[in-house]
């Protein structure tokens, strides 16, 4: 393997890790959100969920602005289409995200039951929206977007905001939705007690199971799609050029790496299998941490399955198959992607090491007794 070929392989690997990272850790308090009308009966019980992610959302969410910065310098192409053909999708995302400092910081400032619950929906739908657009995004991309190349690489997208919204991909969207609750339930029986921590212990077997179903779902529908094949490109280590290569369209394409690199299995049992166990381990009501453990896993399953049926492919065109961004001709050069993995080796086990430390200072559950003897600086 040449030394381009081994970064863009790291990179697609890097890719794959960091929107792992955003689910997990920007995921749980996206999912604690989603449960706050439900598992909080009285103001005092939702502001107990509140105080769970309040003390580390902003941090996790860096999750999601590291995974933007890194598509854009380490595959640039991806960026471009993705950002402007998704163009409405992102304003949708990025209008429901504002939607949660202004929920925290405001929340809390009046006491009055409609001025909360106003801002409680706020909170409830940042959550929710972007659970649901990251997984129709997934979805549109498995299937292929409507964009094409011209030879001077300008980008031509056909599609529409509702256009994005179609069957297979709702289905992702509600995979995601379930995902991000099942993880955010498991962490709340993890940071609450009493009548708070038994409804997201019921809410985070539920939400497995139907993960699980959805899942096993998605995976039935994805072997009957019109995949992707590559016939003819230019080489693994040859310059990024999105247009030399020829690229065909299957029946079943979804599942073709899996027959060439039977381990590859692991991802889709990962994720089905890591949801049942999580139901299994609240059903028990015991063991919370380590449902929280195979929420995450789970979610690394189910992504990484997304990764493995797509590659090599990254972003694949419906509109015009030679157009499709995929792992060899996508990246940025060599010495960018060199550049980039030592930085990554620098700063990214600070960054664990402090988020690490971050989690320690913080452990245990928020009771309300917490909240009264600090109400000004509670949410």
């Amino acid at each position: 393997m040449t030394e381009y070929e081994i970064l863009r392989l790291l990179w697609w690997a890097v890719l794959g890790v960091l929107l792992i990272g955003i689910a997990v850790m920007d995921g749980f308090d996206m999912g604690s959100a989603i449960l706050l009308p439900f598992v909080g009966r009285t103001d005092m019980e939702r502001r107990i969920v509140i105080n769970t992610i309040g003390p580390v959302w902003e941090g996790n969410q860096v999750w999601l602005i590291l995974g933007g910065g890194a598509i854009f310098a380490a595959w640039p192409a991806i960026y471009a289409v993705a950002f402007s053909g998704f163009y409405l999708a992102m304003l949708l995302l990025l209008l429901s995200l504002i939607l949660r400092p202004v929920g925290f910081k405001y929340r809390s400032k009046l006491d009055g039951m409609r001025w909360r619950m106003l801002w409680d929906a706020a909170l409830f739908l940042g959550g929710l929206v972007p659970a649901l657009v990251f997984g129709v995004a997934f979805g549109n991309v498995l299937q292929g977007v409507p964009f094409r190349l011209d030879d001077t690489m300008r980008m031509t997208y056909t599609g529409s905001l509702f256009g994005l919204f179609n069957p297979f991909a709702l289905l992702c969207g509600l995979v995601s939705v379930s995902m991000l609750t099942m993880h955010g339930a498991t962490w709340l029986a993890c940071k609450t007690e009493g009548a708070v921590r038994t409804r997201s212990q019921r809410a985070a077997f539920l939400a497995a199971l139907i993960l699980a179903v959805l899942f096993l779902a998605g995976g039935v529908w994805a072997a009957r799609l019109n995949g992707y094949v590559l016939q003819t490109f230019a080489g693994v280590d040859a310059a990024s050029n999105p247009l030399n290569k020829h690229v065909g369209r299957a029946i079943g394409a979804l599942m073709a790496n899996y027959s060439v690199v039977p381990v590859t299995i692991a991802a889709p049992v990962l994720g089905f299998a890591g949801a049942l166990l999580t139901a299994l381990l609240v059903s028990l009501r015991r063991l919370r941490v380590l449902a929280w453990v195979t929420s995450a896993l789970a979610i690394a399953g189910v992504i990484a399955t997304a990764g493995v049926s797509l590659f090599p492919f990254l972003l694949p065109s419906s509109l015009d198959p030679n157009s499709s961004l995929m792992v060899w001709d996508a990246s940025s050069s060599a010495m960018t992607l060199l550049v980039m993995t030592v930085a990554t080796v620098i700063f990214l086990p600070i960054v664990l090491a402090y988020t690490a430390w971050v989690y320690r200072v913080l452990r245990g559950p928020v009771t309300a007794a917490d909240i009264e003897a600090d109400p000004h600086t509670s949410y």
